[in-house]
């Protein structure tokens, strides 16, 4: 029993024995009070009686009369009169009267007075005596109705004072609901401030609460501030700060492997041309700036485009990945005309080599490497004849969908309204093999080919219509919990949390099968947390009632940037391929993915790793104590 109900009882406990106390001692009282007096008025008549009597001179006659008339005007239950001896002579009696007080009442309160006794005499010779008794039930009627009366008032007064007590504890128990709510806050990651009560010892407590919350939020930040130098040192080339070859490598894969890319991509790479000579000639340090210039250029293109990444494979050589199709010779042709007006600062001689490609993101990465270094080795072999800043593109025709924007949304939307896409379940796994979830990306029938999640999401997004199709995709997933009452996740897009009437008509969806919405988990992208943070405010404070879960994929460093990340409401957190990858053959990573595993459970999280491909990674991530995998390696060998 809670604390608060444990006061109430309390209090209602003490009304009602105040109460019951003090109907009990008046009834009582007043019942002394009545049998004093009926025992004062019996004694009163029986002498006024006697009285009469003595004064007949010992006519029987009279005195029979004198009786009777004495008993016909009062209300009693006998009057006798004894001779000397106390043998009875003359005696009128009533039938007992109940009067209108309950039985229960006069069991409960009986009275007792005390009988009425007198001297009968004839001038000084004795005669006899004479006895009366009054009916007790006009003051039972009379101690009924004040006891009614007084239990009357105070029932009023105990109502009064059990509201006023209900306040004063309503009072008292928000201060204390409040710490209960930010002690759980703070156990499900969430870390708010509660405002002082004006009661002394609550304002303690409720100070204490603030201060530990405080302290708990500072090393929280404290934790990430050091995951963020962590990733700078494991992650990031030490001299110009873009990704090492190993991290750029593992996220070139990563983004090839995930759904909600372009159809076509591109990749850039850029050699700074002779690195050894410009060493010799202009100096290590000197050759370290013209580095830094390249990485420089480089890194506008992350800093303004999500998705971009940059990387420095060796030496001078430089990658730049564009999850966007027809811009990798654009973005080459840029790049050489910046470089081209800022290197020569730093003398004659100072060259680089560009080579493009554009790709359809279905290609492995060692076919977009093969193919951009091709085109670099190119673009390298003419700048030897021609000198200066060389770009080679290679972009492959017809990568793309050649129909428009309204084709796509209405081959979407008669994919949709049809009922035609169906389910693929990847199964996340704890370390003793046991599912956890199944992953359910969509495929949908278009043209008459099941067409996976890389194929039609870009166009989704483009066309708009993201919505409609997530929303299918959940009636899907219900559908399939409903059947076998298996856990399944469901990706959403964040341009879905755009439409003002998704979370409505997501809300009613959930609502029509809520057993199975208990068992759906609802994901997105690390770029929802970073970018559309209050939606995702949202959709968990409507959804968490229902008990759908709601979690993040792909995520990575970028998490520790997110502000107040305690307060988004999330579940889980699945952790990208890019951050994993390798984590078997580099102690760094390894250390920074535990970093992470030990940050996120500071924020009561689940843990989850996705894209794992080999083995020996799955035993380091498991050693990093992550409560699953899921991947090839995870689909393929369980």
């Amino acid at each position: 029993m809670s604390l608060m109900r444990q006061i109430a009882w309390l209090v209602l406990g003490v009304v009602l024995a105040a109460l019951v106390g003090a109907v009990g001692l008046s009834t009582l009282s007043t019942r002394e009070l009545m049998q004093t007096q009926l025992s004062l008025k019996n004694a009163d008549n029986a002498q006024s009686l006697a009285l009469a009597l003595s004064q007949q001179q010992g006519d029987v006659e009279l005195i029979k009369l004198l009786v009777s008339a004495q008993f016909d005007t009062g209300a009693y239950e006998y009057v006798r009169w004894l001779d000397a001896q106390g043998r009875p002579v003359f005696e009128r009696a009533g039938s007992p009267q109940e009067g209108r007080s309950p039985a229960w009442f006069r069991a409960l309160v009986p009275m007792h007075a005390a009988v009425g006794v007198a001297q009968v005499s004839s001038g000084w010779t004795a005669i006899g005596t004479v006895q009366l008794k009054s009916h007790s039930s006009y003051a039972h009627d009379a101690l009924w109705l004040a006891s009614r009366r007084l239990l009357a008032w105070l029932l009023v007064v105990g109502i009064v004072a059990a509201v006023l007590a209900s306040l004063g504890l309503r009072r008292i128990r928000r201060p204390l609901d409040a710490a209960v709510a930010q002690a759980e806050g703070v156990l499900a990651g969430s870390y708010g401030q509660v405002i002082e009560p004006r009661v002394p010892e609550l304002q303690r407590l409720t100070r204490a609460m603030n201060a530990m919350v405080r302290r708990v939020r500072e090393l929280f930040e404290a934790q990430a501030g050091q995951l963020l130098v962590l990733r700078e040192q494991v992650h990031h080339d030490a001299l110009t700060g873009v990704s090492t070859r190993r991290h750029f490598l593992a996220e070139l894969d990563a983004a090839l492997q995930r759904d909600d890319g372009p159809v076509v991509a591109g990749l850039v790479l850029l050699r700074l041309r002779d690195l050894p000579g410009l060493n010799a000639r202009l100096g290590r340090a000197a050759a370290d700036d013209v580095l830094q210039t390249v990485a420089t250029a480089l890194q506008a293109y992350p800093a303004s485009v999500p998705g971009c990444r940059v990387g420095r494979l060796n030496g001078g050589d430089f990658a730049l990945w564009l999850p966007a199709e027809g811009v990798a010779a654009e973005t080459a042709h840029a790049l050489a005309d910046a470089l081209r007006a800022s290197l020569p600062a730093f003398g004659a001689g100072v060259q680089v080599a560009l080579g493009a490609v554009e790709l359809p993101r279905e290609r492995p990465s060692p076919v977009w490497l093969g193919e951009a270094d091709a085109a670099l080795a190119r673009a390298e072999h003419l700048g030897e004849s021609r000198g200066g800043f060389v770009v080679e593109v290679v972009a492959q025709a017809g990568l793309g969908r050649e129909q428009g924007e309204g084709v796509w949304r209405a081959q979407l939307q008669d994919a949709v309204a049809r009922q035609q896409g169906q389910l693929v379940a990847f199964p996340v796994r704890d370390r003793s093999g046991r599912v956890l979830h199944l992953e359910c990306p969509l495929q949908l029938q278009l043209d008459g080919q099941w067409v996976p999640a890389a194929g039609w999401l870009p166009l989704a997004a483009r066309a708009r219509v993201t919505a409609s199709v997530d929303l299918f995709a959940v009636g899907l997933a219900l559908q399939a919990i409903a059947a076998d009452g298996l856990a399944r996740c469901i990706n959403l897009a964040p341009a879905s949390l755009a439409d003002a009437a998704f979370l409505p008509h997501l809300r009613d969806l959930l609502g029509q099968t809520p057993q199975a919405a208990r068992l759906l988990l609802l994901e997105l992208s690390e770029t929802a947390a970073t970018e559309h943070f209050d939606r995702l405010l949202e959709l968990g404070r409507q959804l968490r009632p229902m008990g759908v879960k709601l979690g993040l994929e792909h995520a990575g460093a970028g998490l520790a940037q997110v502000e107040r990340l305690y307060q988004a409401g999330l579940d889980y957190v699945k952790l990208d391929a890019s951050v994993l990858l390798g984590v078997a053959g580099e102690a760094g990573r390894a250390a920074f993915v535990r970093g992470m595993v030990i940050m996120l459970r500071s924020l009561a999280l689940k843990v989850y790793g996705e894209g794992v491909v080999d083995e020996m990674d799955a035993q380091a991530l498991w050693d990093c104590e992550l409560d699953g995998l899921t991947g090839p390696w995870v689909t393929a060998t369980r």
